[in-house]
C-alpha cells in the first residue's frame, strides 16, 4: 500500500491499511491518537446523558461530540472556558469535536430564520433571538475549546429538492469561506483547533463532487459529509456519500456525520468514511432499545422476564457481566434509571466493538465478509410477548 498521511500542528493522519475504498487508519489529536474507523457519541450539553466520563471511556470510546448552539444557550461558551474549557467541563481527557449548529438550523426549522449572513434563531430555552453567523460559530467553538471545530452550513431541507439542494450548497461554501477567514484571524491552521469543512449537495451526486472541490479549496486538514440522512432513502444516501468520499483525497479524515445505525456505518466505512457520530446507541439505550450481535432487542419484552443469560453473550461489558436479562428486563418495565444507563453502556460497547471488528476486517482483506454479521446484529429480534 502506499504511504499516505498528512499532518497538521499537533494533528496527523496516517493510512494504516485499505481494503477497497475502506480505510484503517491512525489519527492524532492535542488529546490522543486513536484508530479508525471511529464513532464518536454524542454529548449534546456537555455529557453523555446517564453515564460519567469513566464509563464511557471503559465502553471503548475515545472521542465524543458536544453541540455548539445548546452550549451555548447554557452555560455559555464563556462559562465553559471560565471552568477550563470543555475537557475540563465535560471531565474528559480525550479528543472532542463540535457540531457548529447547523443540524439545529435544520431540526428546529419553525424556530430558523436563514439569511446570507447567518441565522436567526429563537432559543429553545426561553426563546432569546440567537444570531448564529459563520463568525460566531467559529468564536463560540473556540471559547469552549474543542479538539475540532465544525464550519456552519446550510442544510437542505429536503435533499431531493434539487434548487433548493443548490442554492443551500453553494450558501455552504460562501459561509465556509467566513469560517476560515475568522478561524485564522483567531490562531488558524497549526493550532490545537481544526477547523473542519462540510460537503452538502442533496441526493446529487454530482452536486456532492462539486462540494468536496470547492471545500477542498480550503486545504483543510479533515472535511466532513452533512445531509445525509435527513429523508432520503438509503439507496440515495448511499450513492451521495460514496460520490462525495471518493472526490476526497486519501489524505484527509473524512466524518460522516449524524449516520449510526450498524449498517449505514458499514456501508460508509466500505466507501472509505473513517469518523461517525449519532446519537442512535444512547437514545435507543434510554429507550430500552438493545443492538446485540442476536439482533436489536427490546429489553421491556416480557418473554425475557425469566432469561439467565446475559443481554448479549458476546459482550463483555458491565450490563452483560454482570446482569442477567431477566433482571434488566425487570429495571426496565419498573422504570429504574438503572435499566437505561446499562443499556446506553452496553449499546456503545456494541458500536465501539463494531468499529474495532470492522478495522481489523480491513487490514486482513475480508471486510464483505462482514456483511452478513452487521445485518444480522441490524435486524430486529421478535418474540411474542409471553
Amino acid at each position: 500500500m502506499k504511504t499516505v498521511s498528512r499532518t497538521s500542528g499537533r494533528f496527523g493522519f496516517a493510512l494504516e491499511g485499505t481494503d477497497g475504498a475502506a480505510r484503517a487508519a491512525r489519527l492524532a489529536t492535542p488529546h490522543g491518537t486513536l484508530d479508525t474507523p471511529l464513532f464518536m457519541p454524542v454529548g449534546t450539553h456537555g455529557s453523555i446523558k446517564g453515564l460519567v466520563p469513566d464509563e464511557v471511556r471503559r465502553t471503548g470510546t475515545g472521542w465524543i461530540l458536544a453541540n455548539t448552539y445548546h452550549l451555548h444557550l447554557r452555560p455559555g461558551e464563556e462559562v465553559v472556558r471560565a471552568l477550563g474549557g470543555l475537557h475540563a467541563f465535560m471531565g474528559w481527557n480525550g479528543p472532542i469535536l463540535t457540531d457548529s449548529g447547523g443540524y439545529q438550523m435544520f431540526s428546529l426549522e419553525r424556530l430558523t430564520r436563514i439569511e446570507e449572513r447567518g441565522a436567526r434563531m429563537k432559543s429553545v430555552v426561553d426563546g432569546a433571538d440567537i444570531d448564529l453567523t459563520p463568525e460566531r460559530a467559529v468564536e463560540i467553538q473556540l471559547a469552549l475549546g474543542p479538539d475540532v471545530l465544525m464550519a456552519l452550513d446550510h442544510c437542505p431541507p429536503v435533499p431531493t429538492d434539487r434548487a433548493g439542494v443548490e442554492a443551500a450548497t453553494d450558501r455552504t461554501h460562501r459561509w465556509l469561506a467566513r469560517c476560515v477567514t475568522r478561524w485564522e484571524a483567531l490562531g488558524g491552521r497549526d493550532s490545537d483547533h481544526q477547523l473542519f469543512g462540510i460537503v452538502q449537495g442533496g441526493a446529487f451526486p454530482e452536486l456532492r463532487r462539486a462540494s468536496a472541490e470547492a471545500v477542498l479549496a480550503h486545504d483543510l486538514f479533515g472535511i466532513a459529509i452533512g445531509g445525509v440522512s435527513v429523508g432520503e432513502d438509503r439507496p440515495s444516501m448511499r450513492i451521495a456519500v460514496a460520490a462525495a468520499t471518493a472526490a476526497i483525497p486519501a489524505d484527509r479524515p473524512r466524518y460522516l456525520m449524524g449516520v449510526g445505525t450498524p449498517l449505514d456505518c458499514y456501508e460508509a466505512v466500505r466507501a472509505g468514511i473513517d469518523l461517525f457520530d449519532c446519537v442512535t446507541p444512547t437514545r435507543h439505550g434510554r429507550n430500552h432499545q438493545a443492538f446485540t450481535s442476536r439482533g436489536r432487542i427490546n429489553t421491556r419484552n416480557a418473554a425475557w422476564r425469566v432469561e439467565r443469560g446475559p443481554l448479549d453473550p458476546n459482550c463483555a461489558c458491565v450490563c452483560c457481566r454482570q446482569f442477567s436479562f431477566g433482571a434488566l428486563r425487570h429495571l426496565a418495565s419498573s422504570g429504574e434509571m438503572l435499566a437505561a444507563v446499562l443499556v446506553t453502556i452496553h449499546n456503545l460497547t456494541f458500536f465501539q466493538d463494531l468499529m474495532a471488528r470492522l478495522r481489523v476486517a480491513i487490514l486482513e482483506g475480508r471486510l464483505e465478509a462482514e456483511r452478513p454479521y452487521v445485518e444480522a446484529c441490524q435486524a430486529r429480534v421478535r418474540v411474542a410477548s409471553s
